[in-house]
């Protein structure tokens, strides 16, 4: 088996031969226009002078002209043909090619150079569609990026050049929520990203920021608070969040420099700040509070642009118009004000302070009462003559409640127990358990937030290796040599209730145990964070090998494809139906299907489906990525069955080699499962369907069998779908069967022999 390789390939002596000569023949025609130049400023006098200098300026035009119309650097050229070939090749972008090609020397649409660099690149409006390359960080130079208004879908990608000055991207469909690497973009001035269908809430990734001037967010479909990282942004002139479904106030907008906001048609509460009110501001659509806001708390700035800029008199001193009493009199009363204030404040903590001890202790009472009497009625519960210890009351019930260590749970439900308050029992009321004290799994190492950014390089982009709905995936190289991979939550996907879950949950999945299933190997919670560990793949996930896999990378064989199939199905009939109670993934694709050097498949986020985003954010998030089942995209409820339902649109992207929705392609190919289904009986169709980077190295009863599996996991009706056990016993008796075929269509040449050859194993 070839190596992938990771260098651009080196042009063929005819591509080469021609180059030269286009660079030859521009050398000439500047040559000849500097002459006429010189001619002209000089005079027919000088012309034994100037056959005297020509061979000089000759000399000089060939050594600056590389710095001038030079060849591009080969990480700049190597980035834009991978975005070529990820844009599906469109004839719109005119000189660009796949192949070889000067992306600066030819001048390709919408790219400008600088040297050997690339420095913009403008596409806006083209009507491209599909992604935009995975080496975008190659790109360093690159200070413009204008994609705006094309028909691009997914997710924003992570992996975008580093020192963008302007960031153009409105208009293109993208969903999910902002990439981490924009907050690495310290040159960053303009940030536009409107119309689209962003959605979720916006992190603090704004905190380092200092040049962004203008911002345009609108027409979204955000949510939450602002980030307290806007305050941050001490150079912005210009912010437009209009239209999208942003809550709280925009107190963190009030010291900005801004000339320009647009917060209309939100829903924005509170106040508006006073300060905000001197500039173009626009804020109707919004719950607006009434009346005046409240007076600045005591020894804040009053607000207000005059008090920014506050003077003193001309002599240094406070104006002497006033007499001596007048001034004392007005010292008096402020002192008499800020004293007052301060004691209602403090008479207020004292009275917050007994009421809450007060409470504890009656929540106090009615545990010992519960505790006591565990199994009674609790209509009316009888005062308690003499109260025990509730240590030794808790030590002796809490043995009835632990669970054996060696059972594989699912996650921890969404909903906490109720507070003990009297008025909650009822005659039928069940028995109180008490609250489940959270143990550290014992399967998991614990580490600390200062190894991880050590190993991590402080999270820097370089070490950012995937982005999904839960969290961002970074490399890991621990000071041992070992590398691992280190999940960091996003906040969003852990509100409140579920952060005090999160070491359940880890406690959860560090009980998964299988050969297919990704190791969770520990984890962190130090300073509010959530980070898990994992083992580290080097060979990326299955949407990478099927889907962004360049030129010069070897394709995955049929054997490989149906040996990920296999282990993949092995995963999920371990979460499934080993596991008690059964634990549904939520999130089957091909981009959660890692691979190892061996490309043995490890089946990644296992056990986190309560950290994926509520039904209807999940709709927006995934509706149209091809891999949600019918029951999910219509009620948004989630069981194993959706579960083989992806399972099996990932096997229809093994077999065809095609993304599960490909806006790229025409309208009735643009569902894979929509347009595979119908072909999956029939023979010649699938020999049409199959993936051509196979070039025919596959068996046709393989092949046929592989497609009743897939046809019977994508049925419309979840109760018509197989369990994973029998899919995994379909795929192993299609591997036990593997030798008795030999045919292959297309080429049947000796030294392909082994490539078509049956899978065993």
């Amino acid at each position: 088996m070839k190596k992938r390789s990771c260098l651009p390939a080196f042009p063929k002596n005819e591509e080469w031969n021609t180059r030269k000569k286009k660079r030859g023949k521009r050398i000439n025609q500047a040559f000849l226009k500097l002459r006429k130049v010189w001619f002209f400023l000089r005079g027919d006098n000088t012309t034994d002078e100037m056959r005297v200098s020509t061979p000089l300026l000759f000399i000089f035009l060939v050594l600056g002209s590389s710095s001038i119309n030079g060849d591009t650097d080969p990480n700049d050229a190597s980035a834009l043909r991978v975005m070529y070939q990820s844009l599906n090749s469109p004839g719109q972008l005119t000189k660009w090619t796949a192949n070889g090609g000067d992306p600066c020397g030819d001048h390709w649409t919408g790219v400008t150079c600088s040297g050997s660099r690339v420095t913009e690149i403008n596409l806006s409006g083209l009507g491209l569609s599909g992604g935009i390359g995975y080496q975008l960080t190659s790109l360093s130079s690159l200070n413009s990026f204008d994609i705006s208004n094309n028909n691009l879908g997914n997710q924003i990608p992570y992996n975008l050049p580093p020192n963008l000055q302007r960031l153009n991207i409105a208009g293109c469909g993208f969903s999910g929520s902002l990439p981490y690497s924009i907050s690495l973009m310290k040159p960053l001035k303009y940030l536009n990203a409107a119309h689209n269908q962003l959605n979720g809430e916006l992190t603090d990734m704004f905190g380092n920021l200092p040049s962004l001037s203008t911002l345009d967010l609108s027409f979204n479909s955000l949510t939450g608070n602002l980030p307290q990282s806007f305050s941050s942004l001490s150079s912005a002139n210009d912010m437009y969040l209009q239209n999208n479904q942003f809550t709280g106030t925009i107190d963190v907008l009030a010291d900005l420099p801004l000339k320009n906001l647009n917060v209309a048609n939100n829903k924005f509460s509170g106040w508006v700040p006073s300060r905000l009110k001197n500039i173009n501001l626009q804020k109707d659509g919004n719950s607006w509070n009434s009346g005046n806001a409240p007076p600045p708390p005591p020894g804040s700035p009053a607000s207000g642009s005059g008090n920014r800029n506050r003077q003193p008199s001309g002599n240094g001193n406070p104006s002497t118009s006033n007499s001596s009493n007048g001034g004392k009199k007005s010292g008096v009363s402020g002192g008499a004000i800020a004293g007052i204030v301060i004691s209602i404040l403090v008479v207020g903590a004292v009275i917050a302070f007994f009421l809450l001890k007060k409470r504890s202790r009656k929540s106090r009472t009615d545990i010992e009462k519960t505790e006591n009497q565990p199994f009674a009625p609790l209509v009316q519960p009888q005062p308690v003559q003499e109260l025990k210890s509730v240590q030794a009351s808790s030590t002796a019930n809490t043995k009835a409640f632990e669970i054996p260590s060696t059972i594989n749970l699912k996650p921890p439900p969404m909903e906490r127990h109720k507070s003990f308050d009297d008025d909650d029992y009822t005659a039928n009321a069940k028995p109180v358990v008490p609250k489940k004290v959270s143990i550290a799994p014992t399967n998991a190492t614990s580490y600390s937030i200062a190894d991880l950014q050590i190993a991590t390089d402080s999270f820097s982009a370089d070490n950012l290796v995937g982005e999904g709905s839960t969290g961002r995936v970074f490399r890991a190289q621990f000071e041992d040599g070992k590398v691992l991979a280190v999940k960091k939550i996003n906040s969003s996907a852990l509100p409140g209730r579920l952060s005090e879950d999160f070491i359940d949950i880890v406690s959860d999945v560090s009980r998964l145990r299988h050969p297919n299933v990704t190791e969770l190997v520990g984890y962190c919670t130090e300073h509010g964070q959530h980070l898990l560990v994992y083992e580290f793949l080097k060979n990326g996930s299955l949407y990478d090998f099927l889907h962004l896999s360049d030129e010069y990378s070897k394709p995955l064989t049929w054997n490989s494809r149906v040996k990920i199939a296999l282990g993949a199905a092995r995963a999920l009939e371990y979460l499934h139906e080993v596991c008690s109670p059964s634990v549904v993934h939520k999130n089957i694709k091909s981009g959660n299907i890692l691979l190892d050097s061996e490309l043995n498949p490890h089946l990644s986020d296992c056990g986190l489906a309560s950290l994926v985003p509520n039904a209807d954010q999940e709709l927006d998030n995934n509706g149209g990525s091809g891999y949600s089942a019918p029951e999910v995209s219509m009620s948004g409820q989630y069981t194993i069955k959706s579960d083989v339902y992806g399972f099996g649109v990932t096997m229809l992207e093994l077999l065809t080699g095609r993304k599960p929705f490909d806006s790229s392609r025409t309208r009735s190919e643009q569902s894979l499962v929509r347009w595979a289904t119908p072909q999956l009986h029939d023979i010649d169709a699938l020999a049409k369907m199959v993936d051509p980077s196979l070039k025919g190295l596959y068996p046709v009863k393989s092949l046929s069998r592989f497609a009743d599996v897939i046809a019977l996991c994508v049925q419309p009706e979840p109760e018509f779908r197989p369990p994973m056990s029998e899919v995994v016993q379909a795929l192993v008796r299609l591997v036990q069967r593997a030798n008795m075929s030999k045919r292959t269509v297309g080429n049947d040449r000796s030294d392909n022999s082994q490539d078509a050859q049956e899978f065993e194993g």
